[in-house]
């Protein structure tokens, strides 16, 4: 037979149907111990069996060259790809325990060598674990690492710097308890030694930065809130100015050294030590202001007790040196408050029985004020108000204080000689200690103080407004 003929055989396709049907049987047969979750191996067209582009593979279109569908997974067999666990937060299960770290075995001398280390706390779970069991059985360690701890707290350092504020005053009274003085500090002067003092250790640090720092001066007058600005040299200059009418009182000498000597009211004297300055104040106000301070403090103590009924004179009214001395510790608190607010430093109330000394004067001079602004048609007078003869009670109101130097005072409301009465009581206000210090301070708006009210409204106002009255530059 020539080769170039073609042979006589089956029909044209016979022979590649037959191998497709071995192609599908192998095929089968291949695909018999696969289960039905195994993913079949695809070929380069993602059908099964398919062994690339010749179509010698399952590549015809009858129903024997196409693959079998996978059958759905029975319910008791877990799948090839398992589903997401949940997580145990969301189970609503108890997290499991911690594992506790397992000491180690370790030789004593390795042990004695992480003592160091466990006194700082630079040891890992397992070492702390293991050092602190070989504690429990060896005398010598225990000593050595009790001794390590000891001295790793005093290389730390504190946790603030300041110093605690009750500090002065132990140590003062320690002293005083040792030797007592041989002239003390009258009672009535001892709030206006702590306050300059506290407020001198502020001071103390201050760069050029914090002494020029902006400070917003603030009272009241009549019925609006007035301010000055200056800088915390300046409030230290104004204080030096106002201390000055009790260093005149006492013989001391005149810080504005003339250049002010017709002015008599604080804001006056403020004013021209201010225009009297050739630059503004620097920190070089702070010597002459401590020396000042301390020569009032000095003075007062030599004069003895029987000095604080001295008239001070504020230009406009007066004050006996006991309150005059009361007044400029007050004053000497707010405007420390000023301060620290200016450079972001906390500062603390005065101690509670000075602060109490502070609210007692500001309540016995609000019948005054009350009648200056009745005067000045700036308080209600009311209908059918009529004077109260002096030393008889008379219509009053309840002031009860709060927290830090509290207690409680009957403001007669119809005259400033009238008595406070709990009997004619017609109105009641409760208010914080340092509240109220700061509203006589002109510092919180009488409509703003957090006061608690009861009674008649309008004795309320008038006695709100007249303790923001006490306020001055």
């Amino acid at each position: 037979m020539n080769r170039f003929e073609e042979p006589e055989g089956p029909e044209e396709g016979a022979e590649d149907e037959k191998e497709g049907t071995e192609s599908a049987e192998g095929t089968e047969s291949r695909g018999a111990g696969r289960t039905p979750y195994e993913v079949p191996e695809q070929g380069g067209d993602g059908r099964e069996g398919d062994t690339g582009d010749d179509g010698t593979g399952d590549g015809g279109e009858g129903e024997d060259a196409s693959p079998a569908p996978e059958a759905s997974a029975p319910p008791d067999r877990e799948p090839r790809i398992p589903m997401p666990r949940a997580s145990v937060e969301d189970g609503g299960r108890p997290l499991p325990p911690p594992a506790a770290p397992l000491p180690l075995h370790l030789e004593h001398g390795v042990l004695k060598s992480l003592l160091g280390a466990w006194a700082l706390a630079a040891c890992s779970a397992e070492e702390t674990a293991t050092v602190e069991e070989h504690l429990g059985s060896c005398g010598a360690c225990a000593d050595e690492a009790r001794r390590l701890r000891e001295a790793v707290g005093l290389l730390q350092r504190p946790e603030s710097l300041d110093l605690d504020p009750a500090l002065r005053t132990r140590v003062l009274q320690g002293c005083l308890d040792r030797r007592p003085p041989r002239i003390p500090v009258p009672e009535w002067a001892r709030a206006y030694d702590a306050e300059t003092a506290r407020l001198d250790a502020l001071l103390q640090d201050f760069g050029d930065a914090e002494w020029h720092a902006p400070v917003r001066l603030r009272w009241f007058a009549g019925e609006e809130a007035t301010s000055r600005r200056t800088t915390v040299a300046g409030v230290i200059a104004h204080l030096l100015a106002v201390d000055g009418l009790v260093a005149l009182a006492l013989g001391l000498d005149d810080p504005l050294d003339g250049a002010g000597a017709e002015a008599r009211t604080p804001g006056a004297r403020t004013e021209a030590y201010w225009r009297a300055s050739h630059f503004p104040p620097t920190r070089t106000v702070r010597g002459p202001w401590r020396e000042q301070s301390h020569a009032i403090v000095r003075t007062a103590s030599f004069t003895g007790s029987t000095a604080g009924g001295m008239g001070i004179s504020y230009g406009d009214f007066e004050l006996p040196l006991r309150d005059a001395l009361l007044d400029r510790a007050f004053e000497c608190w707010v405007h420390a408050e000023d301060i620290a607010e200016a450079v972001d430093y906390p500062y603390a109330p005065p101690a509670p029985r000075h602060l109490r000394g502070m609210i007692d004067l500001a309540a016995r001079m609000l019948p005054e004020v009350l009648a200056a602004r009745r005067q000045a048609g700036l308080a209600s007078p009311g209908p059918g108000r009529h004077l109260v003869a002096a030393g008889e009670p008379g219509r009053s109101l309840r002031l009860e204080i709060e927290g830090l130097g509290g207690g409680e005072w009957f403001i007669p409301l119809d005259s400033p000689a009238a008595l406070g009465s709990a009997d004619h009581e017609v109105a009641h206000i409760a208010l914080d200690g340092v509240e109220f210090c700061r509203l006589a301070a002109g510092h919180v708006p009488p409509t703003e103080a957090a006061a608690g009210q009861m009674g008649d409204r309008e004795a309320i106002r008038d006695v709100l407004y007249a303790a923001a009255a006490l306020s001055r530059m």
